[in-house]
């Protein structure tokens, strides 16, 4: 599979701004034939939630509603037009409350699905926390998502693979560093799994050997496309565990 990992700095709050960046980006890549693209987290609103002037009472001001959302409907006429795949990082709201969400648009354009951060920490205490860790069947394999630190319990990824994921993409807006990278590959190899860690200043992939096959921190790089072989994804021995424990 060809995925495409959009690494740029969205500016804090301006979702006016970062969507037309992001519309530009696609743009840019239209006819690479990739079969999926992936944001930071929160790229839609630049992961405003670290400012002060952002609070649990008025984070709802830089969230969407994906189902009406402008911003929304060109991400899928994009994503039909490109026949691509799109996970989109972004601030859902609805009755339940404000949520630091991934949206999945399949290629004919299709609103697929959500998934919203589980663990939610220091900021990110001003969102509602999600409480599934749902998968997605496509073409090119079943996938699973998480956010930024959702990485760091190992039962997110094991989740996740044990249902079946083959790939599970993380966008991220938080740590980077060589100790993430460590993670990251321990994370895929505990699991067996391909990971896309998307972070507005860094793409990396690590494989279900816990191999490292993309690490671009290149500041004058915007869109990172790499070839993975999803094939060689292997839950034989993962998913022997899931009868343990029944009857």
């Amino acid at each position: 599979m060809r995925i495409a990992q959009i690494k740029y700095v969205p500016t804090k709050g301006n979702l006016k701004e970062n969507h037309q960046i992001l519309m530009e980006l696609l743009e840019s890549v239209s006819t690479e034939s990739l079969d999926v693209v992936v944001t930071p987290e929160c790229f839609l609103d630049g992961y405003v939630c670290t400012e002060k002037y952002v609070t649990k009472d008025n984070i709802h001001e830089w969230a969407i509603d994906p189902r009406s959302s402008t911003f929304t409907m060109d991400i899928s006429a994009w994503a039909e037009s490109s026949g691509t795949w799109v996970i989109l990082g972004c601030m859902r709201h609805d009755a339940t409350g404000t949520y630091n969400t991934s949206l999945a648009f399949d290629r004919n354009g299709g609103f697929v699905g959500v998934y919203d951060k589980i663990h939610c920490q220091t900021h990110d205490k001003k969102f509602t926390p999600g409480n599934s860790l749902p998968i997605f069947d496509s073409d090119f394999g079943t996938f699973g998502m998480m956010i930024c630190a959702d990485r760091r319990w190992p039962e997110t990824v094991r989740t996740l693979s044990l249902k079946g994921a083959e790939i599970i993409f993380n966008p991220s807006y938080g740590m980077h560093d060589d100790k993430n990278l460590r993670m990251m590959q321990t994370r895929s190899y505990e699991s067996e799994v391909f990971i896309a860690f998307t972070h507005p200043q860094q793409s990396l992939i690590t494989d279900p050997m816990g191999n490292i096959l993309v690490n671009n921190e290149e500041q004058k790089k915007s869109v990172v496309i790499s070839e993975i072989d999803i094939s060689i994804v292997n839950h034989s021995q993962s998913c022997s565990f899931r009868g343990i424990g029944s009857s």
